[in-house]
């Protein structure tokens, strides 16, 4: 059957918390330090204004959601001395937030706010792009892939990158989504990033995302700085990037009106996940294992990103107990 994307009623909440929600469900990374962490929940769709809350173990967490039966829960990223008052910082998983709502160029056709199978799997390729570049060039470990319920969120534990500054992760963010002009006189494209052994070095990672970008581009495509007609020419010969033939890619656009396309991709790709999200030290994210009211899905932890499907693995029971 298909899975149809709308929120849950009261009555489809309390049934989930009930029969199938499990606090063990609920990923290590999160419950092995449960005491440091801040908690917030949104009890009636208008946002998480249910926050400051900390759980001593499993057993207080368990009854507080089986209780309250949340339209949406939450947890922080940050680690705190004194959690309930979000005070005595120590560190913070690195996040990336893609939402398939947000993606700047999608491929499929949904209205504005709204996602589908088919954006749903364009946020899945653009995460194992991040993972890849995460693990591949920076060689972090710990990396934890979540279905949000409407996209995707890469938590990373490594201690490497959790006391990172604000900045240090803008740096990270850009290196990791090809969203800076390359400066080819220095091998990383990024002074701030020396401390990282970066082996193949940031040029070819914007090439790989420019790439992709440029293979999404559509006719009704905005880009800045970008004419219809230039835009038209990027669609016409961006079949020879497949091969990844670069050099007669920027000889038929020419090379005044290349640089303005190369800018513009990389703009785009900065929109790619949610900046604000990943610079944010004291962020919280939804809960992975509880449900994402508004769709009617279960944040997950995923085992196995090539072969998870949301619409397989992340849909409620109630959803197919529903009598339209």
């Amino acid at each position: 059957m298909s899975v149809e994307l709308k929120p849950a009623s009261k009555y489809e909440r309390k049934i989930f918390y009930k029969e199938e929600w499990n606090v063990k469900d609920v990923p290590d990374f999160i419950r092995n330090s449960l005491t440091s962490r801040e908690f917030g929940f949104d009890h009636y769709g208008n946002g998480p204004n249910d926050r400051y809350k900390v759980f001593v173990d499993d057993l207080r967490l368990k009854r507080f959601i089986k209780v309250k039966q949340p339209f949406a829960a939450y947890c922080s990223v940050a680690f705190y001395d004194k959690p309930n008052q979000r005070k005595g910082w120590q560190k913070s998983e690195l996040v990336f937030d893609v939402d398939a709502k947000d993606i700047p160029i999608r491929t499929c056709d949904c209205a504005e706010g709204e996602v589908c199978e088919k954006c749903l799997n364009q946020a899945k390729e653009i995460v194992l792009m991040i993972r890849d570049v995460l693990s591949g060039d920076f060689g972090l470990t710990n990396i934890n892939l979540i279905y949000s319920g409407r996209g995707y969120h890469v938590r990373v534990l490594d201690e490497d990158v959790m006391d990172a500054s604000s900045e240090l992760r803008g740096d990270i963010i850009q290196y990791v989504t090809g969203s800076k002009l390359p400066d080819l006189s220095n091998e990383y494209g990024f002074n701030d990033l020396q401390p990282f052994i970066i082996p193949f070095g940031y040029p070819k990672n914007f090439t790989r995302w420019s790439k992709y970008t440029i293979l999404h581009l559509r006719r009704s495509s905005k880009l800045d700085d970008v004419n219809n007609q230039l835009l038209r020419d990027v669609l016409k010969h961006r079949n020879l990037l497949q091969e990844d033939l670069w050099g007669m890619f920027r000889s038929n656009i020419g090379p005044i009106r290349y640089k303005k396309v190369m800018n513009a991709v990389s703009r785009i790709n900065m929109q790619i996940t949610d900046t604000k999200v990943s610079i944010d030290l004291k962020r919280i994210l939804r809960l992975p294992s509880t449900l994402h009211s508004k769709v009617s899905m279960k944040s997950t932890l995923i085992k196995n990103i090539e072969t998870f499907d949301p619409f397989d693995d992340a849909v409620p029971k109630f959803v197919y107990e529903r009598n339209d």
